[in-house]
Protein backbone atom coordinates (compact mmCIF):
# COMPACT_ATOMS: atom_id res chain seq x y z
CA UNK A 1 0.00 0.00 0.00
CA UNK A 2 0.56 3.62 -0.39
CA UNK A 3 3.77 5.18 2.09
CA UNK A 4 2.01 6.04 5.31
CA UNK A 5 1.07 9.69 5.87
CA UNK A 6 3.20 12.57 7.57
CA UNK A 7 3.79 15.55 8.29
CA UNK A 8 1.15 18.17 7.10
CA UNK A 9 -1.67 17.68 4.60
CA UNK A 10 -3.97 19.73 2.83
CA UNK A 11 -8.23 18.43 1.25
CA UNK A 12 -7.61 18.36 -2.03
CA UNK A 13 -10.73 19.80 -4.08
CA UNK A 14 -11.11 19.89 -8.09
CA UNK A 15 -11.28 23.69 -8.16
CA UNK A 16 -7.33 23.35 -7.60
CA UNK A 17 -5.72 21.02 -9.73
CA UNK A 18 -5.03 24.00 -12.24
CA UNK A 19 -3.60 25.91 -9.60
CA UNK A 20 -1.90 23.28 -8.39
CA UNK A 21 0.02 22.03 -11.44
CA UNK A 22 1.66 25.38 -11.34
CA UNK A 23 3.55 24.75 -8.29
CA UNK A 24 6.03 22.42 -8.73
CA UNK A 25 7.41 22.48 -5.74
CA UNK A 26 4.29 22.48 -3.40
CA UNK A 27 5.39 21.70 0.58
CA UNK A 28 2.59 18.88 0.97
CA UNK A 29 3.05 15.65 2.23
CA UNK A 30 -0.86 14.35 1.72
CA UNK A 31 -3.18 15.25 -0.04
CA UNK A 32 -7.14 14.35 1.56
CA UNK A 33 -10.18 13.33 -0.83
CA UNK A 34 -13.79 11.96 -0.36
CA UNK A 35 -13.93 9.06 -2.27
CA UNK A 36 -17.27 9.49 -3.32
CA UNK A 37 -16.44 12.44 -4.76
CA UNK A 38 -14.11 10.86 -7.04
CA UNK A 39 -14.79 7.07 -7.67
CA UNK A 40 -17.46 8.20 -10.75
CA UNK A 41 -15.46 10.48 -12.61
CA UNK A 42 -13.65 9.36 -15.75
CA UNK A 43 -11.73 11.17 -18.35
CA UNK A 44 -9.29 14.35 -17.23
CA UNK A 45 -10.08 14.26 -13.49
CA UNK A 46 -9.64 10.62 -13.56
CA UNK A 47 -6.04 10.96 -15.32
CA UNK A 48 -5.05 13.73 -12.76
CA UNK A 49 -5.91 11.80 -9.58
CA UNK A 50 -4.16 9.35 -10.76
CA UNK A 51 -0.82 10.87 -11.99
CA UNK A 52 -1.78 12.98 -8.41
CA UNK A 53 -1.74 9.76 -6.33
CA UNK A 54 1.43 8.40 -7.98
CA UNK A 55 3.14 11.58 -6.53
CA UNK A 56 1.97 12.02 -3.40
CA UNK A 57 0.93 10.02 -0.38
CA UNK A 58 -3.05 10.11 -0.01
CA UNK A 59 -5.71 9.74 2.57
CA UNK A 60 -9.77 9.64 2.27
CA UNK A 61 -12.22 11.43 4.34
CA UNK A 62 -15.56 9.90 3.25
CA UNK A 63 -19.11 11.73 3.38
CA UNK A 64 -21.80 9.27 2.87
CA UNK A 65 -20.66 5.91 4.92
CA UNK A 66 -23.49 6.61 7.92
CA UNK A 67 -22.07 4.88 10.55
CA UNK A 68 -24.41 5.38 12.83
CA UNK A 69 -27.90 4.90 10.48
CA UNK A 70 -30.81 3.08 11.43
CA UNK A 71 -30.63 2.14 7.70
CA UNK A 72 -28.25 -1.45 7.49
CA UNK A 73 -25.01 -0.94 6.03
CA UNK A 74 -24.33 -0.37 2.10
CA UNK A 75 -22.69 -2.46 1.07
CA UNK A 76 -22.30 -1.69 -2.17
CA UNK A 77 -20.93 1.70 -1.58
CA UNK A 78 -18.08 0.03 0.65
CA UNK A 79 -17.35 -2.08 -1.68
CA UNK A 80 -16.68 0.92 -4.09
CA UNK A 81 -14.78 2.88 -1.32
CA UNK A 82 -11.76 -0.75 -0.86
CA UNK A 83 -11.87 0.03 -5.25
CA UNK A 84 -11.18 2.95 -5.07
CA UNK A 85 -8.71 2.52 -2.46
CA UNK A 86 -6.92 -0.03 -4.24
CA UNK A 87 -6.96 1.25 -7.60
CA UNK A 88 -4.86 4.40 -6.19
CA UNK A 89 -3.01 2.70 -3.20
CA UNK A 90 -4.41 4.49 -0.89
CA UNK A 91 -4.36 2.89 2.59
CA UNK A 92 -6.87 5.10 5.12
CA UNK A 93 -10.25 5.75 4.82
CA UNK A 94 -11.81 8.10 7.48
CA UNK A 95 -15.32 8.85 8.21
CA UNK A 96 -17.28 10.58 10.50
CA UNK A 97 -18.90 9.16 13.98
CA UNK A 98 -22.11 10.37 13.14
CA UNK A 99 -25.09 9.28 10.32
CA UNK A 100 -26.45 10.96 7.22
CA UNK A 101 -29.17 8.51 6.12
CA UNK A 102 -32.43 6.85 7.09
CA UNK A 103 -35.31 6.79 5.03
CA UNK A 104 -33.21 8.61 2.78
CA UNK A 105 -29.81 11.01 2.99
CA UNK A 106 -30.11 13.96 5.39
CA UNK A 107 -27.94 15.89 3.78
CA UNK A 108 -25.87 16.48 7.02
CA UNK A 109 -23.85 14.79 9.85
CA UNK A 110 -26.48 13.90 12.67
CA UNK A 111 -25.25 13.16 16.37
CA UNK A 112 -25.25 9.65 17.73
CA UNK A 113 -27.60 9.36 20.73
CA UNK A 114 -24.49 8.90 23.40
CA UNK A 115 -26.01 5.80 24.60
CA UNK A 116 -24.89 1.63 25.56
CA UNK A 117 -26.89 0.89 22.79
CA UNK A 118 -25.98 2.93 20.53
CA UNK A 119 -21.86 1.98 21.02
CA UNK A 120 -22.79 -1.63 20.86
CA UNK A 121 -24.74 -1.22 17.26
CA UNK A 122 -22.04 1.08 15.94
CA UNK A 123 -19.35 -1.13 16.51
CA UNK A 124 -20.67 -3.90 15.71
CA UNK A 125 -21.03 -1.68 12.03
CA UNK A 126 -17.82 -0.58 12.19
CA UNK A 127 -16.67 -4.16 12.24
CA UNK A 128 -18.75 -5.44 8.94
CA UNK A 129 -17.04 -2.47 7.09
CA UNK A 130 -13.53 -3.04 8.53
CA UNK A 131 -14.24 -6.67 7.09
CA UNK A 132 -14.82 -5.49 3.58
CA UNK A 133 -12.34 -2.70 3.27
CA UNK A 134 -9.35 -5.08 4.85
CA UNK A 135 -8.21 -1.84 6.32
CA UNK A 136 -9.38 -0.06 9.78
CA UNK A 137 -12.07 2.06 9.75
CA UNK A 138 -10.72 6.40 11.04
CA UNK A 139 -13.58 7.84 12.93
CA UNK A 140 -13.79 11.72 13.39
CA UNK A 141 -14.88 13.12 16.39
CA UNK A 142 -17.49 15.34 15.04
CA UNK A 143 -19.26 18.94 16.33
CA UNK A 144 -23.06 18.79 17.04
CA UNK A 145 -25.40 20.93 18.30
CA UNK A 146 -28.06 18.64 20.02
CA UNK A 147 -27.85 15.40 22.25
CA UNK A 148 -30.76 13.66 22.49
CA UNK A 149 -31.30 10.94 25.00
CA UNK A 150 -28.17 11.36 25.62
CA UNK A 151 -26.36 8.78 28.98
CA UNK A 152 -23.04 8.87 28.51
CA UNK A 153 -20.17 12.19 27.72
CA UNK A 154 -19.01 11.93 24.62
CA UNK A 155 -15.72 11.68 25.40
CA UNK A 156 -17.07 8.23 27.08
CA UNK A 157 -19.19 7.40 23.85
CA UNK A 158 -15.75 7.82 21.60
CA UNK A 159 -13.69 5.89 24.00
CA UNK A 160 -15.76 3.04 23.95
CA UNK A 161 -16.29 2.72 20.37
CA UNK A 162 -12.51 3.42 19.37
CA UNK A 163 -11.86 0.40 21.84
CA UNK A 164 -14.49 -1.97 21.52
CA UNK A 165 -14.56 -1.75 17.56
CA UNK A 166 -10.39 -1.76 17.33
CA UNK A 167 -10.84 1.60 15.12
CA UNK A 168 -8.78 4.08 14.96
CA UNK A 169 -9.15 8.05 15.64
CA UNK A 170 -9.71 10.94 13.30
CA UNK A 171 -8.74 13.87 15.59
CA UNK A 172 -10.44 17.19 14.68
CA UNK A 173 -9.10 19.73 17.23
CA UNK A 174 -11.96 22.30 15.57
CA UNK A 175 -14.44 19.93 16.15
CA UNK A 176 -13.21 19.95 20.26
CA UNK A 177 -13.05 23.67 20.46
CA UNK A 178 -16.63 24.04 18.16
CA UNK A 179 -18.21 21.15 21.24
CA UNK A 180 -16.61 22.44 24.34
CA UNK A 181 -17.82 26.31 23.64
CA UNK A 182 -21.31 24.85 22.69
CA UNK A 183 -21.61 22.25 25.40
CA UNK A 184 -19.83 24.09 28.33
CA UNK A 185 -16.91 21.64 28.42
CA UNK A 186 -13.05 22.09 29.15
CA UNK A 187 -11.17 21.13 25.94
CA UNK A 188 -7.94 20.66 27.30
CA UNK A 189 -9.34 17.83 29.45
CA UNK A 190 -11.51 16.40 26.45
CA UNK A 191 -8.32 16.21 24.52
CA UNK A 192 -6.28 14.50 27.51
CA UNK A 193 -9.00 11.98 27.22
CA UNK A 194 -8.48 10.75 24.06
CA UNK A 195 -6.20 7.72 23.52
CA UNK A 196 -2.66 8.35 21.66
CA UNK A 197 -2.31 5.02 20.35
CA UNK A 198 -5.92 5.33 18.43
CA UNK A 199 -4.92 8.61 16.37
CA UNK A 200 -4.31 8.09 13.07
CA UNK A 201 -3.95 11.80 12.19
CA UNK A 202 -5.72 15.60 12.46
CA UNK A 203 -7.84 17.88 11.29
CA UNK A 204 -7.47 21.78 11.95
CA UNK A 205 -10.12 24.04 10.43
CA UNK A 206 -11.89 27.69 10.53
CA UNK A 207 -15.84 28.10 12.45
CA UNK A 208 -18.11 30.67 12.44
CA UNK A 209 -19.23 32.34 15.23
CA UNK A 210 -22.79 32.29 15.67
CA UNK A 211 -22.82 34.13 18.61
CA UNK A 212 -21.23 34.38 22.25
CA UNK A 213 -22.23 30.49 23.25
CA UNK A 214 -22.96 29.14 19.51
CA UNK A 215 -20.16 28.08 16.93
CA UNK A 216 -21.16 26.54 13.87
CA UNK A 217 -18.00 24.16 12.40
CA UNK A 218 -17.97 25.30 8.54
CA UNK A 219 -14.38 24.43 7.32
CA UNK A 220 -14.88 28.01 5.71
CA UNK A 221 -12.67 30.76 7.30
CA UNK A 222 -9.51 30.89 8.92
CA UNK A 223 -8.16 28.64 11.87
CA UNK A 224 -8.21 31.29 15.48
CA UNK A 225 -5.56 31.01 17.30
CA UNK A 226 -7.29 29.45 20.36
CA UNK A 227 -7.83 26.56 17.89
CA UNK A 228 -4.15 26.85 17.00
CA UNK A 229 -2.99 26.88 20.93
CA UNK A 230 -5.02 24.05 21.04
CA UNK A 231 -3.64 22.33 17.86
CA UNK A 232 -0.05 22.85 20.07
CA UNK A 233 -1.62 21.32 23.29
CA UNK A 234 -2.95 18.27 21.38
CA UNK A 235 1.08 17.90 20.07
CA UNK A 236 2.30 18.40 23.73
CA UNK A 237 -0.31 15.69 25.14
CA UNK A 238 -0.37 12.96 22.21
CA UNK A 239 3.07 13.66 20.18
CA UNK A 240 3.18 15.10 16.42
CA UNK A 241 0.94 12.93 14.16
CA UNK A 242 0.36 13.99 10.94
CA UNK A 243 -1.92 16.83 10.51
CA UNK A 244 -4.39 18.30 7.55
CA UNK A 245 -6.01 21.72 7.32
CA UNK A 246 -9.63 21.56 6.12
CA UNK A 247 -11.13 24.49 3.83
CA UNK A 248 -14.23 23.31 1.97
CA UNK A 249 -15.54 27.09 0.81
CA UNK A 250 -14.39 30.19 0.44
CA UNK A 251 -10.97 29.08 -0.07
CA UNK A 252 -7.98 31.25 -1.19
CA UNK A 253 -5.65 31.02 -3.55
CA UNK A 254 -3.08 27.89 -2.84
CA UNK A 255 -0.50 30.88 -1.92
CA UNK A 256 -2.68 32.08 0.85
CA UNK A 257 -3.86 28.57 2.41
CA UNK A 258 -0.14 27.51 2.72
CA UNK A 259 0.44 30.20 5.30
CA UNK A 260 -1.71 28.18 7.90
CA UNK A 261 -0.07 24.69 6.20
CA UNK A 262 3.45 26.28 7.04
CA UNK A 263 2.37 26.92 11.06
CA UNK A 264 0.87 23.74 11.09
CA UNK A 265 4.61 22.39 10.21
CA UNK A 266 6.41 24.85 12.44
CA UNK A 267 3.96 23.64 15.47
CA UNK A 268 5.30 20.05 14.47
CA UNK A 269 8.82 20.97 14.39
CA UNK A 270 9.09 22.58 17.80
CA UNK A 271 7.31 19.86 19.15
CA UNK A 272 8.48 17.02 17.22
CA UNK A 273 11.42 16.02 19.82
CA UNK A 274 10.14 17.36 22.85
CA UNK A 275 8.76 14.29 25.40
CA UNK A 276 4.94 14.09 25.94
CA UNK A 277 3.05 16.14 29.22
CA UNK A 278 2.43 12.96 31.98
Amino acid sequence: MNKNIQGVGLGLRRDMLNELYNHDALNIDFWEVAPENWSKLGGYYAKQLKQLTSKYAFTTHGLSLSIGSPAPIDVVFVQEVKQFLDTHDIALYSEHLSYCSGQGHLYDLMPIPFTEEAIRYVVQRIKQVQDILERPLILENVSYYAAPGQELSEQQFIISILEEADCQLLLDVNNIYVNAINHQYDAESFLTAMPTERIAYGHIAGHYDEADDLIVDTHGADVIEPVWKLLEKAYQIHGVFPTLLERDFNIPPLDILMLEVDKIRQLQSRYSNKKLIA
